[in-house]
């Protein structure tokens, strides 16, 4: 096949954290002559083009084509629950897919020389059961790790894990206590698996018996594009799993839109300019997690002992009206409080000094591209293994609260009330620390040297570009 008659169907798991890396590349893709159809869930779809400022983007996207899909749920089905939105994917999508790749296709012959047929599929990792959907219908398959690589290897090795006694066959941990899978990876907690934290304990069977369905697809994958870089994860690259893994990372769009969820403050940069230079903490907790009221009031003066500038990210439906007004009145004058921001910008930000996360994968990458150190309060899923890599690795920065102890069970240790003075106590200490910020830029030079010319991340994306081109 000749260069520039590629067409990619790119589908990311329904999540704005595995969307927005899925649509960097994808632009990647575009810019190097690959046609790109990225297929989201319809309500996924409806809210990428009501987020966008120009309602003249249409079904297309800074060169990428958009399409939808059902995800097999009624509209007024509770999406937030993965146990049940996982099941319902399985029992819907795979149809679903058949049928949009016969819809592209038949228009395409219809256009004679203008249509590309679909020939490749670069399916997230995550919706991996989608690889034998694509290979019946003759697509080329490669795959996307939107999380660290330590998460990959780490799923991908769940058999010699209950080999070994780590888990039982539901993917439980049959001990208590700190993991870790080679000696250069992460530790973390074996009640921390990502599996065993994600959501509402009823559903998480159901993510299990996905992750096991997705391994057993991956070999399908011709490759695999990774968001992180070579020197970043060392020790996890360097683990033997299935197929050719590829770190492309940190990936950037240039500016183009990313497929977010929610209108973007555009105020934010102003106000930024306006405050001195490593003063801001930022605060963002990405777009699943949801801290309660008593915990948003506790943020809330915690930030305000501080008495530094903050810049706080509620995201929209996760605080009532009366709740947010409250917040905005604390955080007067010294902070801001928004419903969603331009992440990327606000890090790359010099009037920004900490980043009190949440830690999923696309704040880790986007604050180690910034050289920002963070302040870790994971929620969810790969968060806990994420700010293992910040704290007990690269050591860039701090945890929020200290681990449970190894008697407490998982949900209670979830639910402990962070309190207002160990907020303030810990922003300070982060801020103060100069060697912690010294390491978070030292990792932001060699983030920058792995996507530049020569380096290991340009050379891994010329490869995978190469590949599907090919």
């Amino acid at each position: 096949m000749a260069n520039g008659e590629s067409h990619v169907l790119a589908l990311p798991f329904p999540a704005q954290g595995h969307v927005i890396p899925l649509m960097e590349l994808a632009h990647c893709l575009v810019e190097h002559g690959v046609k790109v159809t990225f297929v989201n869930t319809e309500v996924n779809h409806g809210r990428i083009l009501g987020a966008l400022d120009d309602a003249s983007h249409g079904g297309e996207l800074g060169g990428v084509d958009m399409v939808s899909i059902s995800d097999g749920l009624g509209h007024g089905d509770d999406r937030s629950d993965l146990g049940r939105l996982t099941e319902s994917l399985l029992l819907a999508m795979p149809s679903e897919l058949e049928k949009l790749v016969g819809r592209i296709n038949a228009s395409a012959s219809a256009a004679g020389g203008g249509g590309r047929e679909v020939t490749w599929m670069v399916a997230d990792v995550n919706m991996a059961w989608a690889f034998p959907v694509a290979k019946k219908l003759g697509l080329r398959v490669a795959g996307f790790c939107p999380s660290s690589a330590a998460m990959f290897v780490t799923r991908i090795r769940i058999p010699e894990l209950v080999r070994d006694g780590v888990l039982d066959e539901s993917g439980m941990p049959r001990w208590r206590g700190a993991f870790r899978l080679a000696p250069a990876m992460p530790p973390v907690d074996t009640a921390e698996f990502s599996w065993n934290r994600a959501g509402d304990p009823r559903g998480q069977p159901a993510i299990f018996r996905l992750i096991l369905r997705n391994n057993a697809a991956t070999h399908l994958a011709e490759a695999i594009a990774c968001n992180s870089f070579e020197e970043l994860e060392s020790g996890a690259f360097a683990v033997d799993v299935p197929g050719r893994v590829l770190p492309v990372g940190p990936l950037a769009s240039g500016g183009k839109p990313v497929g977010g969820f929610w209108p973007e403050d555009a105020s934010c940069a102003a106000w930024l300019d306006a405050q001195p230079a490593g003063s801001v903490v930022y605060v963002a907790f990405g777009s699943i997690a949801a801290l309660g009221a008593a915990q948003l009031a506790e943020l809330a003066e915690g930030l305000a002992l501080t008495s530094r500038p903050f810049l706080w990210v509620v995201r929209p439906g996760t605080a009532s009206e009366r709740c947010l007004d409250g917040l905005r009145r604390r955080a007067a004058p010294r902070g801001r409080v928004v419903g969603w921001c331009p992440q990327r910008r606000v890090l790359a930000h010099a009037s920004t000094a900490c980043f009190v996360s949440h830690c999923g994968w696309n704040s880790v990458v986007e604050g180690v591209s910034n050289g920002v150190p963070f302040l870790c309060w994971p929620y969810f899923a790969d968060q806990f293994l994420n700010q293992s890599y910040i704290c007990d690795v690269w050591r860039t920065g701090l945890r929020m609260a200290a681990p449970a102890p190894a008697t407490a069970p998982a949900d209670e240790a979830s639910a402990r009330l962070v309190a207002r003075q160990l907020i303030r106590r810990k922003v300070e200490e982060l801020i103060g620390d100069q060697e912690t910020k010294a390491r978070a830029i030292v990792l932001q030079d060699a983030a920058s040297l792995a996507v530049g010319d020569g380096g290991s991340s340009r050379r891994n994306l010329t490869r995978f570009l190469d590949l599907i081109r090919s």
